[in-house]
């Protein structure tokens, strides 16, 4: 297996970002958003928006990449979109499908997480549509349940659970110990 290294975007990951992003959410939300919806996702007009947003903050977006530079998985976060109870937000975690379940997505929340400490966010919210299975994912990493909203996603009103890290520097320590790495 090859080795992964997460690092911050760059203005190159765009295309790549956008394509792997369109095809995480055709193969996650199947049976969960409206189909039309979801063949409609243009890779091309995600990805200017993935250009706009690495171009603005590239150390608010990660990828996961192998050894020939392949991305395998991306995040995003930054100031928290709802101030008033947690500081940080990550925006977006994904992981292609064939690389799920092999730590990529843990190493890519705790990059994002040591990105939010970097800029002052003591605590983080992630929103999971209710229906994704990789909601499960944030609980087993710590995550409270903390609020549930609507969301409309492609003109359909869709349940999403936030969930919630209240103490960063806190977690980052834990998970840090239980690596055996030396804390952040």
């Amino acid at each position: 297996m090859s080795a992964i290294t997460i690092r911050p975007a760059r203005p190159g990951d765009a295309s790549r970002i956008a394509r792997l992003d369109v095809e995480i959410w055709q193969a996650t939300y199947a049976g969960i958003l409206a189909t039309p919806f979801l063949v409609g996702l243009s890779a091309p007009r995600r990805e200017r928006g993935w250009a706009g947003v690495i171009e603005r903050e590239p150390r608010d977006v990660r990828v996961a990449v192998d050894d020939d530079g392949d991305i395998l998985g991306f995040g995003s976060c930054g100031r928290g979109r709802d101030k008033a109870e947690f500081a940080g937000e990550v925006f977006t975690l994904y992981v292609a499908p064939d690389w799920q379940n092999q730590g990529i997505g843990r190493r890519l929340l705790l990059a994002l997480f040591e990105r939010l400490v970097a800029q002052g966010c003591g605590s983080a919210i992630i929103w999971v549509l209710r229906d994704n299975p990789a909601r499960f994912f944030y609980q087993r990493l710590g995550g409270s349940d903390v609020r549930h909203r609507v969301f409309t996603v492609g003109g359909k009103p869709i349940e999403a659970a936030g969930y919630a890290w209240r103490d960063l520097p806190r977690f980052l320590g834990t998970a840090a110990q239980a690596d055996g790495r030396p804390e952040p």
